[in-house]
């Protein structure tokens, strides 16, 4: 069976889902590629928007809901939904290996996939018919993330895509909404740079302590959640993968929409 990617994605946001510029179109050349052998037979979601303290839950629904977990946006983007069937048996499955590996977790049955999930999914793989099973994103020092991702790791050898989903900067109270297609600013591009150079090498060390060590940090994330599925997708990375840019551009000078793929080298 084909080793399955790890994705990460910067989701942007909630209108991204509407989108039909250059990053729809990287995502969708991402699911397009994914087919024949190369085909997931499910799919292992993490994002920002479900951060839990406590079990990690796995959504064991066997129709996950989509959920429209914010306000103010188009009334087009609430019409949106994403109906790919749940795996109850994987759910289970996922959380019984997470335990084992020292990560508690549980099967919740009434949790659907937010828009951290199904706004990337719907762009990648809009015929929504393979499985997603959405996986909590705990509170836990970054240590403990790179260790989530370890958990999920042997997923991928078993046709399950993992897809972490986040942002590589997100300050909301520093966007430009008048400038949606403008360059980002100097501290959001230092940032951006920075992390995915990490990421890119699989340096782990420097990951752990990036509030201390990656420029204006402060800046960058205010709060974690969305650098946290970084970390996840780094620990579910391979030694010696290789890192593939997907899309690597800004929106509104500070939201970071860079997106890539771990792969074996030989890929």
């Amino acid at each position: 069976m084909t080793r399955q990617p790890v994705l990460f994605v910067s989701h942007g946001a909630p209108t991204a889902a509407l989108d039909h510029g250059p990053y729809a179109a990287a995502l969708r050349r991402f699911g397009d590629g994914l087919t024949g052998q190369a085909r997931p037979s499910a799919i292992a979601v993490v994002s920002a928007h479900w951060q839990v303290r406590g079990p990690v839950g796995v959504t064991g629904a066997a129709r996950p809901e989509t959920i429209h977990d914010f306000n103010g946006f188009p009334e087009e983007l609430y019409r949106l939904d994403y109906p790919a069937a749940g795996d109850p048996r994987l759910a289970a499955r996922i959380a019984s290996h997470l335990s084992g590996a020292g990560v508690p977790a549980v099967v919740s049955q009434d949790r659907g996939l937010d828009h951290g999930a199904w706004v990337p999914l719907r762009l990648a793989l809009p015929d929504a018919t393979i499985p997603v099973v959405q996986v909590a994103l705990p509170a836990v020092p970054p240590e403990a993330l790179l260790g989530l991702g370890e958990a999920l790791r042997p997923l991928r050898d078993e046709g399950v895509l993992v897809v972490a989903s986040g942002g590589m900067v997100h300050n909301l109270g520093a966007v430009d909404f008048a400038a949606p297609e403008g360059p980002p600013v100097a501290w959001a591009a230092d940032f951006d740079r920075w992390a995915w150079e990490r990421a890119a090498g699989l340096e782990r060390d420097p990951l752990i302590h990036w509030r201390r060590l990656a420029p204006r940090a402060d800046l960058a994330h205010p709060s974690s959640e969305h650098f946290d599925p970084l970390l996840v997708a780094v620990g579910a990375a391979w030694p010696g993968e290789r890192a593939e840019t997907l899309h690597d551009a800004f929106a509104y000078g500070t939201l970071s929409l860079r997106t890539f793929a771990y792969r074996p080298a030989s890929a």
